[in-house]
């Protein structure tokens, strides 16, 4: 049996991640340009057999110009000689109406296992024919354990960045192909 190919539509997908700013506020930012590709035995996401994620770094956005240079350069994602953030998929697992995503995240050549929080929207074929399926995904990860050690204090003693990073992404995907014995 053929595999089926999903990928991301951009027009109907965003992912975000939201910092601590002076432990005060949070800053929230976008990756701009990204990919997902899921491959599955079936409509079900549970016969996943690839689940992979990247995110141009270069495509960070929090509608600030010179915070996202900051991003991009040495101090934090360091852009120039890690161009993107990657996780990879490896199990994704049902516990009733709970839904977990694990898998590894790598930024700056740093690897890591995370567990993503994953809420099924459902399948549907749109007016145009086309098979789609929805999902909100959230988590959270200490920056640090990535490489991304700057910070500063300020005059009360404050951090300025918090190490928790949250994670929220609202994924609509697109079936690609349909294996022909499916056709038949």
């Amino acid at each position: 049996m053929a595999n089926i190919t999903w990928t991301a539509d951009p027009a109907h997908s965003e992912v975000v991640f939201k910092v601590k700013h002076l432990m005060i506020t949070t800053v929230t930012g976008y990756f701009r340009k990204f990919e997902i590709v899921v491959e599955t035995e079936t409509d079900d996401f549970k016969t996943s057999k690839k689940i992979e994620f990247i995110a141009d770094i270069s495509s960070i956005d929090t509608h600030n110009e010179q915070r996202d240079t900051h991003l991009k350069s040495a101090d934090f994602f360091n852009a120039e000689e890690q161009s993107q953030l990657r996780f990879v998929g490896n199990k994704y697992e049902t516990d009733g109406d709970e839904v977990s995503l694990h898998g590894d995240l790598t930024i700056r050549g740093t690897t890591k296992p995370i567990t993503l929080k994953v809420e099924f929207g459902g399948i549907v074929v749109d007016p145009y024919g086309q098979t789609k399926a929805g999902f909100t995904i959230d988590g959270k990860v200490s920056r640090k354990e990535f490489g991304l050690m700057w910070n500063a204090v300020t005059e009360a003693g404050s951090v300025v960045v918090s190490d928790d990073v949250k994670i929220h992404a609202e994924i609509q995907l697109v079936k690609q192909n349909v294996p022909v014995a499916a056709k038949q």
